[in-house]
């Protein structure tokens, strides 16, 4: 039987993925949810722009993981801890020097990185266009790719715009800038306000920025909404149930076979933006799974399936800074226990999501060698699935046929070579002869 979902019950849980590489606590996304769908239910929208609204606010920040590499390399910084804290500023001259002086190497010359930093946000230096530019058109054009309306990729899109026109990237002013956008901007300060400071500290924020940053009517508009119950609502621990149960609409929206495909797909693309070393990895990884399964003639539901557990299998490296992920040497001490925590990410991440429960287990596995070498759990021989040795082996071939922070590309001769190497130790030996097979089918064994 064909599998249907609703969909913001996938959307919800693949939220965590973009709260974890924004840096903030979990379930930032379905408070603003929370926030921005009382301030549009106020407003009067029809249940059709608010259900595009409450997709907007939980998919805020699809493009958010596409300027991580490039924060690290210009303030040599955690792009996770960075961008957390950066949430907390609002642009003024004391906040920005406090910012810089907590967060800038040290080692980087100081002086330089402040200019830089204050360049960035009360000048808009070209760096911050491109920085915000490639963040709101990124998420903007996954939110396409996955099926959703041009309301919620706008929404999406001027998320960095300020009502007085000093946002990024394009300078928009007042109603220039999408209502969505308006209204998830000021969720999200609130939100970030609330969980570090409280609620009187949210509103005071709110306020403090109404005509710059906010729209005045909107601020307004927040404060009828923002009662003692809405608080506690907001800091309630079923809040995620209830959200999923607020869903606008007169009936849930489904997703069939063809539109997880298509969500696998675009989540791909958030996960392989958060490392120029990592750009197609997913797609590749997927390819050559399919490839594996087709020679070890699996079914084509069951390929199907596990296509979208090799497009999702990183999608905890979202919650691994990028000063570890792009290091151009080994790996020591606490950089390496971050790393290894994405395997647990990725299965956290897609349990939440019950048609993904399979592709938990993968996501969460394939990290683990056949001799129980391998992490988080130290797996052997048949704790590991078979599918999960399936996407292990195209996710290592395709690590060592990709260029890498700390080697060039391997020769794919070469690289069978090394999975043979391990063949029984590291993966299954039925798995790298079903890869040499495909591969060279295909003619690419001796690229």
């Amino acid at each position: 039987m064909a599998t249907r979902i609703r969909l913001a019950e996938i959307i919800e849980a693949l939220s965590h993925a973009l709260d974890l590489t924004e840096g903030q606590p979990p379930g930032h996304c379905i408070r603003c949810c929370y926030i921005g769908t009382a301030i549009g239910e106020r407003l009067g929208l029809t249940e059709d722009l608010l259900r595009d609204l409450y997709y907007t606010l939980m998919l805020k920040d699809l493009g958010c993981s596409s300027n991580a590499a490039r924060i690290c390399e210009l303030y040599l910084a955690d792009d996770l801890k960075f961008k957390h804290d950066f949430k907390l500023v609002d642009g003024s001259f004391p906040q920005i020097l406090r910012f810089v002086l907590s967060h800038t190497g040290m080692q980087a010359g100081l002086a330089e990185r402040f200019r830089g930093l204050l360049n960035i946000v009360k000048n808009g230096a070209e760096i911050s266009q491109s920085l915000i530019r490639t963040r709101c058109e990124r998420g903007a054009e996954i939110a396409r790719q996955m099926r959703f309306s041009e309301n919620v990729a706008q929404g999406i899109l001027d998320l960095d715009e300020h009502f007085n026109g000093g946002g990024q990237p394009a300078g928009l002013k007042g109603d220039e800038i999408h209502l969505f956008a308006r209204i998830a901007l000021l969720a999200q300060v609130a939100d970030v306000f609330f969980v570090n400071e409280g609620a009187e500290a949210a509103i005071a924020e709110v306020n403090k920025r109404a005509g710059s940053w906010f729209d005045p009517h909107l601020v307004d508009v927040f404060k009828t909404v923002a009662t003692p119950v809405f608080w506690a609502e907001l800091g309630a621990d079923n809040l995620e149930r209830f959200v999923l149960a607020r869903e606008p609409g007169r009936q849930a929206i489904m997703a069939d076979e063809d539109y997880l495909d298509d969500i696998a797909a675009g989540f791909a693309h958030v996960i392989d933006a958060k490392s120029p070393y990592t750009s197609g990895h997913s797609d590749r990884v997927a390819l050559f799974t399919d490839m594996i399964a087709e020679e070890m003639g699996m079914a084509t539901p069951e390929r199907r399936r596990l296509k979208r557990a090799a497009l999702l299998h990183d999608i905890g490296k979202l919650g691994v800074s990028n000063s570890v992920l792009d290091k151009p040497g080994r790996l020591e001490g606490e950089e390496w226990e971050q790393m290894k925590r994405h395997a647990e990410f990725s299965e956290t991440i897609l349990s939440r999501i019950s048609v993904f429960a399979d592709l938990a287990l993968i996501g969460g596995a394939h990290h683990e060698k056949l001799d129980g070498s391998g992490y988080p759990r130290g797996l052997r021989g048949d704790q590991i699935s078979f599918e999960t040795r399936i996407v292990s082996t195209a996710d290592v071939f395709d690590a060592l046929t990709a260029d890498r922070p700390y080697r060039a590309a391997i020769p794919v001769a070469t690289a069978l070579a090394i999975l043979w190497e391990g063949a029984g130790k590291s993966h299954d030996p039925a798995c790298i002869e079903a890869l040499e097979r495909a591969l060279t089918r295909a003619e690419l064994k001796a690229a």
